[in-house]
Parts: structure tokens; sequence; C-alpha cells
């Protein structure tokens, strides 16, 4: 069981650092579906993946040009945000059938991927805006980590559609930005995890899934280097498609 979630986290993790959406959006529903594990373990083991994955690829990527202070203003709402809709989200569950919520929240996240998916084939035609507010950039983060982190995501393709129309920035840019921003949103998950609790769990699980995380960011890291802008949005809606699959598959399951 640990050798398939090595290969889960590499493969995921070498997506997300290709694309910039993190792969905890992958690695979770995944595991979800082979229901292999606890929820709560799940978080926790995917976010410390995801964390260490963030880690390596920021790294391999910190010579891409891109505004660093609106980049570290965005993820800190980001964070702050993702606290509030953790918040929200722990509060919905006690208050409804965890079942009925489960499928709530992956029908708004196919409904959110296939809105994305649209958005990425019209990318071209869409007039963006160039955001130069600390305030509002710090307010778009909130919006983003309660957003995300209600649906349970992490970020993920969000983080890339919020970058490319409120920034312009291009491909490779908003990858390094959704990056740091997954970063920064892990964090500060794992922190809220330490001080509420760890769910138990394996070591040898914890250290094979960081491992296939942060090899799979160096794999990711050293392809995307060598695609452009071009093929890293078509790379980007295959990623899409991958994810809509899985959030139907999950959905017909629930």
């Amino acid at each position: 069981m640990s050798i398939i979630l090595f290969f889960i986290c590499f493969l995921a993790c070498s997506i997300g650092a290709i694309s910039g959406i993190g792969g905890g959006i992958i690695i979770k529903p995944v595991v979800e579906f082979l229901s292999i594990m606890p929820i709560t373990k799940l978080n926790f083991l995917s976010g410390a993946t995801v964390f260490s994955m963030a880690i390596v690829s920021i790294y391999k990527n910190r010579k891409t040009n891109i505004n660093l202070k609106f980049a570290i203003i965005l993820a800190l709402g980001a964070s702050f945000g993702g606290l509030l809709g953790k918040l929200g989200f722990n509060l919905i569950v006690l208050s409804f059938d965890k079942n009925l919520v489960a499928f709530i929240q992956t029908l708004f996240l196919l409904i959110m991927n296939i809105c994305i998916y649209i958005y990425m084939m019209m990318i071209d035609r869409i007039k963006t805006k160039n955001i130069k507010s600390c305030f509002i950039t710090c307010i778009l983060g909130l919006v983003l980590g309660a957003i995300s982190a209600f649906l349970g995501i992490g970020g993920g393709p969000l983080n890339l559609i919020f970058i490319y129309y409120f920034y312009s920035m291009s491909t490779k840019e908003a990858t390094l930005c959704s990056l740091i921003i997954v970063f920064f949103s892990q964090a500060t998950s794992l922190i809220y995890t330490l001080l509420k609790g760890v769910p138990s769990f394996e070591v040898n699980q914890l250290f094979l899934m960081c491992f296939g995380g942060i090899l799979g960011a160096l794999l990711g890291s050293k392809i995307s280097k060598q695609l452009d802008d071009k093929k890293l949005q078509t790379f980007f809606k295959y990623v899409l498609i991958i994810l809509i699959i899985i959030n139907i598959l999950d959905i017909i399951k629930l």
C-alpha cells in the first residue's frame, strides 16, 4: 500500500510542479476513491507531501522573474482565508450529513474545473486585469484561500485562474506564483493541524509520500523549464480534463 501511495504522490506532484496546481487536488480524490485511509489522516499526509513538493519546486524555479511582493501578499491572504474556509467547512460538517456535504463539495469542484477549462479554451480572447493594490491583493487572497479550503483543494487550478485574470502574468510566472501560494497555504494548514492534534499515521507512509512528492517536484520542474507558455497552457488543459474525470468518478462513488 505504501508503494502505491508513493507512485500516486510522485505522479501527482510531477503534474503539480509542471502546471503549478500543487498535487493535493490529485492525491486526495484518488486516495479517497481507493478508500485506503481515513480522511483526517489523508489530509495530513497529503498536506505534508504537497508542502515538501512546493519547497523543492520553488527552489528549482527561483530564477523565474515574478513580482515577489504581490505573490507573497496573495499567498498570506490565501493562508488566512484558508483558515476561515476550513473553520466554515467544519461548522457545516457538524450541521449536515457528511456524505451530503462531500457530494455537494465534489459537485462544486466539478463545476469549477469545467468553468476553468472553458476559461482556458478562451484565454486569448479574455481581457485581463493588472492589479497594483496591495489591499485588493490581500482581499483576493482571502477569497481564494477561503474557497480553496472550503472545497478541500488547497488552491490547485483556481490559483492559476486568479493569477491569470487579475495579474496578467505569463504562464511560467503564474505557475511559480501558484506554487508560492501552495507553500504558504500548506504551511498554515500543517501548523493548524499540529496545534489541533496530529492524527495517527505510519511513519513509512509519510516518508514514502513526501519522497514521492520531492522526486515528482524535481522531475516536474525539469520538464517545466523545457516547455514554453503555450505548451504549459496545453498541458494544464489536459490536467483539467483528468481532474474533471476524477470528480465525475468521485460523484458516482458517492
